[in-house]
């Protein structure tokens, strides 16, 4: 008999694979002890066979831990990330439905519970970043082999975009306004696009201020930053090389900016923003936004704006391009001069009339006629 009472609780004892097995169950009860024995034996089988007891799911609760874990050493230069995803954490596990629900367990339902306690509380905007973090946290758990797969996430319609824009005008006020730090941040901002954490990380050994080769502009380096498509280089304007080389004239650090930069620069916009009586939606983002968008105006394609910029795709890219009524018609203009002169090339008999015309006065019908196009419809 393989179990048996010593005193006043049962033990058991078995062979398996040639190694003498032996545990107490510390139970009085012999039927109890004959299960744990079963248990124990199925337990080495499973093993043996290669089969292992899956570890219990923890719930969000639980895992939320391992996951600020992750994020704190990971993130390690970027303390403005961490905060991100801690307080939208932090959010998600005030809802108790779903910070005590398994992750495993964790579904559209759940989902739509949340999001319909969120949105009575906060904008869409809100909603979707603290989604976006819990799909980041389930996709650890994944890589953590602690649950399988991740529910599909949907992210809320109807998100505002912050596209405010600075004019000239606008600008102008805003740099004479602004103290310092802010005032040389804003101008490296609007002429080059910078996020505020990329400024931030800047150091003199990043700068160039003297043109490269054919190059027609000194330039920056982004050496990391939100995501691998971050790392570029930037081209500096005139007026930022000046700014630099004024700034590193008086710097005693290998710093552009002092370390604090990030966290005092949205107070100190702020200040100037209520003075100036502009739009909440003009925040610190407002200084790249404008940047890229001026860079979409001056032609600039959706590729070139995301290698500036340091996009991760493309599309992002497209909505910093925002074509004014100048824009689309100076577009035209290129598009007729590039038809005309390929029209030009299949009627290379110019006459005298058109050599001496001015191009600023001469029509597109007049155009043809004189390079002795006879098929063109106006009205076509």
């Amino acid at each position: 008999m393989t179990v048996f009472k010593r005193g006043s609780v049962y033990k058991y004892h078995f062979v398996f694979n040639g190694e003498h097995i032996q545990k107490s169950t510390r139970q009085g009860n012999l039927k109890v002890a004959r299960d744990m024995e079963a248990a124990h034996r199925t337990r080495l089988a499973k093993g043996e066979a290669g089969i292992f007891e899956r570890k219990s799911v923890p719930t969000l609760q639980v895992f939320a831990e391992r996951f600020k874990g992750f994020i704190d050493v990971r993130n390690a230069s970027k303390p403005q990330t961490i905060r991100f995803y801690k307080m939208r954490l932090d959010r998600l596990l005030e809802f108790e439905p779903l910070a005590e629900e398994r992750l495993d367990r964790i579904d559209a339902s759940e989902l739509d519970a949340y999001v319909q306690y969120r949105v009575k509380q906060v904008s869409p905007t809100t909603v979707n970043r603290e989604l976006m973090t819990l799909r980041r946290l389930l996709h650890i758990a994944v890589e953590f082999k602690v649950i399988s797969a991740v529910p599909k996430i949907r992210l809320l319609k109807g998100e505002k975009q912050r596209d405010f824009v600075l004019s000239a005008e606008v600008e102008a006020k805003y740099l004479s306004l602004a103290p310092q730090p802010l005032k040389d941040a804003a101008i490296l901002l609007i002429d080059t696009g910078l996020r505020v954490g990329e400024a931030v990380a800047l150091t003199w050994a990043d700068i160039e201020m003297t043109p490269v080769g054919s190059a027609a502009f000194g330039y920056l380096r982004v050496r990391e930053g939100k995501s691998e498509h971050a790392k570029r280089t930037v081209p500096l304007t005139a007026r930022t090389r000046i700014m630099l080389e004024e700034r590193q004239a008086v710097s005693s650090t290998g710093r552009v900016f002092c370390i604090q930069l990030g966290t005092s620069l949205a107070h100190l916009h702020s200040k100037v923003r209520v003075e100036m009586k502009q739009p909440a939606d003009f925040v610190l983002h407002s200084l790249r936004h404008t940047f890229l968008t001026r860079l979409g105006e001056a032609g600039a394609d959706a590729f070139t704006i995301k290698r500036v910029a340091g996009h991760s795709s493309v599309t992002i890219s497209q909505r910093y391009i925002h074509p004014t009524g100048e824009a689309v018609e100076r577009a035209f203009q290129r598009l007729e001069t590039l038809n005309l002169a390929a029209q030009k090339k299949l009627q290379p008999k110019v006459t005298d009339a058109a050599k001496s015309a001015s191009p600023a006065k001469v029509t597109p019908e007049k155009l043809y006629e004189m390079w002795g196009i006879t098929n063109f419809n106006s009205n076509s």
